[in-house]
Order: structure tokens, then sequence, then C-alpha cells
């Protein structure tokens, strides 16, 4: 079942998977309420959204420098992006440049194959949000979803959450959804919600594939609006942007956040010059 589904087939697969996913949960004190309310996460209008302020401009590659993450996040401040994303080693020096700001510092953990110990993404995340992260994206523990290990799953996802929203600190689960079924999709989306997960995000960017406006409007179907939802991986223009925020994404991850919203600056300014203004 790997083909784009209509709503009632993911229905059929929420019905299905609740016998095995809801034992997880309990297991882990949930359903647990997300830290987003549901205006928040609620999906967007094209006629209302300002873009750049939807954008988590990401520097995540391991050959990206200093000097390259400081030039981010002073454009991140000049164009009122929503966060800047950076490896966890690199979050105080963003949390400096960017204090005072609306952008929030940003990291990630067990990023980006979501294979470490649960102990360890803790950690890593406690560490970042220690260093003045405010948002943090986990990557599923992939291997462990395909197998079916939805209790272990569960596990690794409340205690990573549990961790940051003791500080008041979002989470997003990165699915990497070119790896996973539609099935395989909808049971992460239904353990993110369950365990008071913020944010469903498509992918890492760095594994192939990327945000699809399927697997975005797959995601937003099962999670309603109780948990927003995060398209990242291939995201290069305002048009791609329209795109995913269409099919229900309320955040957009990308490297290209300046490129979108000079853009959005551009296509305002076209009709006041027709004008003659």
């Amino acid at each position: 079942m790997d083909a784009v589904s209509p709503r009632t087939d993911i229905a059929q697969w929420i019905r299905a998977l609740q016998p095995r996913v809801r034992p997880a949960l309990e297991a882990v004190g949930g359903p647990l309420e997300p830290l987003l309310t549901v205006a928040q996460a609620r999906p967007l209008s094209l006629e209302s959204v300002r873009f750049a302020g939807l954008l988590d401009q990401t520097l995540l590659r391991p050959e990206v420098t200093p000097a390259q993450i400081e030039r981010c996040c002073d454009e991140a401040m000049e164009h009122r992006f929503a966060a800047v994303y950076v490896h966890s080693g690199y979050v105080a020096r963003v949390a400096a440049r960017l204090a005072g700001s609306d952008v929030a510092p940003a990291s990630v953990a067990g990023f980006p194959m979501g294979a470490n110990l649960t102990a360890v993404k803790v950690y890593e995340a406690r560490a970042a949000i220690a260093a003045g992260a405010r948002e943090i994206d986990m990557v599923l523990a992939i291997g462990l979803l395909k197998s079916g290990a939805f209790a272990e799953v569960a596990e690794d996802l409340a205690d990573v959450t549990r961790a940051a929203h003791a500080h008041g600190v979002l989470v997003k689960l990165i699915l990497e959804t070119v790896l996973l079924t539609d099935e395989e999709k909808v049971a992460a989306c239904l353990l993110a919600a369950g365990t008071g997960i913020d944010f469903v995000k498509t992918s890492t960017g760095l594994v192939g594939g990327g945000a699809t406006v399927a697997d975005v409007a797959l995601m937003r179907q099962v999670v309603g609006d109780r948990v927003g939802v995060k398209a990242a991986g291939g995201i290069r223009t305002l048009a791609d942007a329209r795109a995913m925020v269409s099919a229900g994404a309320t955040r957009l991850g990308t490297s290209a956040g300046v490129n979108i919203a000079q853009q959005v600056v551009g296509e305002a300014a076209a009709p006041m010059a027709a004008a003659g203004y």
C-alpha cells in the first residue's frame, strides 16, 4: 500500500493500526497533549500567510562554517524567518547572534539516522536547550517503526518530548518519508500525535527524496488540527512553498530561505511597477 491514498484508505489504516498504537501510547502515559494550541496547528490560508515567517533556515551539512552560520542568522533576522537550525555544537553561537530577535535558535537530536539510543537523543536535546535552542527536530527510529516495535518508538518519542517540553521547547519529529510506506507514515503520525509531538516533518533532506505534496497532505489528514506539519527537503522556490502550504504544511524547512523571501518581495513589487508606482 505505497500509492497515494484517498482519505477513506487513511481512515481504514487508522482503524487498523489503533489496536497496536493505543497500547504503545498507554505504556508511556499517553495519549499526551501537544504543546501547540489548535489555532497554531490548523492549516493555513495562502491568502493570509506570511511565507518568510514559516521558514526554518537549515545549516546541517557537515561542511558549514561558523562564518556561514553567522551570515545565515543575520539573513534570518532581516527576513524574519521562524528559526535557524544548526547542529548542537553551534547552538550557543546562534543563540548569541539571534539574541533580541523573534527568530528561534534551533537544533536536532538523533540526526540524521534516528537510530541512536533514546538516552543519547534526550541528552543531545537537553544539551542543545541548555545552549539556547528553542526548538528541537528529532529523527524517528525508522527501523523500529518498520519492524512494528511501536512501544519502543513511543518511548523514544515521549522521552525526548518530555525533556523538551519541560523547558517550553517545541519538538518536531522527522519521519524520513522516502523510506516509509504510506501505512508506516500513518503509524508514525499517530504515535507522534499521541506522545505530544508538536510537529511531524517529512524529511532530513539528506537521504534522497524530500517533501512531496502527497506526503504533506497525508500527514495533515492523519494529525488533523492537533499537530503542525513541517515540509522539508527540496523546497527551493516560492512556488514550492505555496504547494506545501496548500497541502497542509504550517512550517517549511529549507536552505533556500533567502531566495524564497526575495521572490515574495519581487512578486509584491511587480504590480506596483506595472502600475507605474
